[in-house]
């Protein structure tokens, strides 16, 4: 872990940790001094990740939930309260997909489970944790969106409408927020190697198959949660004291 201290003091919840970008987050914000509420509903996962953090001399605790769930969110700030004394830093992380297909391919089901884990997660975060960042003086968000939200491609139409949707409503809030001294930023990131790189690919994990998919990568590989956290950092960080509104690419060259 890192012993830079970038967030020493700061307290954070992030939502979707137990794996993928989310685990690669809370990891590498407890290395950087900050206190994690690692949310998840992969209980078992969830656990080990804040085993891990501890182990490491980290400060965690897991706070299982549903982000499409308002009662969920707000345990998610009480765990941190409670644990923690105050929370500073919201990442909204917790994300899925529909398999990559013709749109008109995907069921109701599926676009609905799209929409409320992607977008709806945020209305629930806003409505439970703005108050409190009023109250506190301030706050942070970082919701994690996606090249898909500035470049759409065929295949995942609906996954890339729900991402859009992240992306003006991050803009929205920071405009709204920025006078209660409360940012908003969010980050894009090309396609990963985490748990959903099958669906958002749709076809199998290969070596070929990836082959196409960094052929339209310039740097010719795929986004790490490594590379996502440093990004979270900077933005959730004091250095970032003056940004709101902003969505970084973290991809590679892929939105160019």
């Amino acid at each position: 872990m890192s012993t830079k201290d970038r967030l020493a003091g700061k307290v954070a919840v992030v939502t979707g940790a137990a794996s993928g970008f989310g685990k690669g987050i809370a990891e590498r914000f407890a290395g950087e001094g900050c206190a994690v509420v690692v949310n998840d509903i992969t209980r078992d996962a969830g656990i080990a990740v804040v085993a891990g953090i501890r182990a490491s001399g980290g400060r965690a605790e897991f706070a299982y939930g549903d982000v499409t769930r308002g009662s969920d969110v707000k345990a998610m700030l009480d765990t941190a309260l409670a644990h923690f004394g105050h929370l500073d830093i919201v990442v909204n992380n917790a994300g899925t997909t529909h398999r990559n297909q013709p749109l008109l391919g995907v069921t109701e089901a599926e676009f609905d489970r799209v929409y409320a884990v992607n977008v709806k997660s945020i209305y629930w975060t806003a409505i439970h944790m703005v108050p409190y960042f009023r109250l506190r003086g301030g706050g942070c968000f970082v919701n994690i969106a996606s090249t898909a939200g500035v470049r759409p491609r065929p295949g995942l139409t609906w996954y890339n409408g729900s991402k859009g949707a992240v992306i003006v409503t991050s803009k929205s809030m920071a405009a709204e927020l920025g006078p209660d001294k409360i940012r908003v930023n969010c980050i894009n990131p090309v396609i990963g190697a985490t748990g959903l790189v099958t669906e958002f690919m749709g076809m199998p994990d290969t070596p070929e198959n990836r082959k196409k998919f960094l052929a339209t990568i310039p740097l010719g590989r795929f986004s790490t949660p490594e590379d996502v956290a440093s990004a979270c950092v900077y933005l959730a960080s004091d250095e970032a004291t003056f940004i709101t509104g902003a969505c970084l690419e973290v991809d590679g060259g892929r939105c160019v």
